[in-house]
């Protein structure tokens, strides 16, 4: 069993804008120190962020209207990283927090639901969640037309509710609120979205869910502020592997939209 959402849902487009914030500290420092939170809907963004380096207003608010629309109030607020805290980093990556983490293989099931959502979004690039399990095949798209969706999935159940509109409009977004949808079975102790590669909560998780696909069984770690080796590897390696993982995604907001199941 496996719900996706795609990129116009509006948690997963709270996840892109937290992206977008810590893209923009990327391109002040090459390893800052970021955690963002955003609350959106009805016309207003929240945008709180922790950082090392300073996040221009106006270009937090650019983001938002990119992804969110123009319409949007942004209230953006920013303060300093805590001093105690950013002295973890001094000498090197060291786990930027507390941890459990696990990763799962892909099933057949949650690759096929994921090709199905991105081919349903590249038609109707609205608010849609899907569903796909033994029993049940269910596609709830905002803004669609029923009758094509029909003749393209047969099987599937069509907005069971009726034609809808979704969106932050109707709706509100909260950063990682969706990780069922962005890793499937795999399970964590933090967020994917919004923070820098030296949070574990990014890099061991990327790494955790990069490395069960590869060796095709599950694998659990664990890890606590301040380790400076994690499943027998220097910490600095786990987030240079999440760190080409990021690029090659396209970067953060890019990654907050599909998350690791792509």
């Amino acid at each position: 069993m496996f719900e996706k959402v795609n990129p116009s849902h509006p948690d997963k487009v709270a996840d892109r804008i937290a992206g977008a914030v810590v893209d923009l500290a990327y391109q002040k420092e090459n390893n800052p120190k970021i955690a963002v939170e955003v609350l959106i809907g009805h016309g207003v963004c929240h945008v709180i962020a922790e950082s090392s380096v300073e996040i221009d207003t106006v270009d937090v608010c650019k983001a938002v209207h990119r992804i969110a629309g123009n319409n949007m109030m942004v209230n953006f607020r920013c303060v300093k990283q805590n001093r105690r805290l950013a002295q973890n980093q001094e000498h090197g990556f060291r786990c930027g927090d507390n941890g459990i983490f696990k990763g799962v293989p892909l099933t057949k099931t949650q690759k096929k639901l994921t090709e199905i959502a991105k081919d349903v979004y590249n038609t109707y690039p609205y608010d849609g969640k899907y569903i796909l399990d033994k029993s049940r095949f269910v596609i709830c798209q905002s803004n669609a037309n029923t009758s094509d969706l029909k003749e393209r999935y047969p099987a599937a159940e069509i907005n069971p509710i009726g034609d809808w509109t979704g969106g932050t409009d109707v709706d509100t977004g909260a950063t990682n609120r969706k990780l069922g949808s962005d890793m499937a079975d795999s399970v964590t102790g933090g967020g994917l979205h919004g923070k820098d590669l030296s949070k574990a909560d990014v890099s061991v998780n990327i790494y955790a869910f990069l490395t069960a696909q590869e060796i095709h069984k599950p694998v659990e770690l664990c890890c606590a502020i301040g380790d400076d080796t994690v499943d027998g590897r220097p910490y600095s390696e786990i987030v240079g592997i999440a760190r080409e993982y990021i690029r090659s995604v396209g970067g953060f907001e890019k990654f907050a939209e599909w998350g690791l199941v792509r």
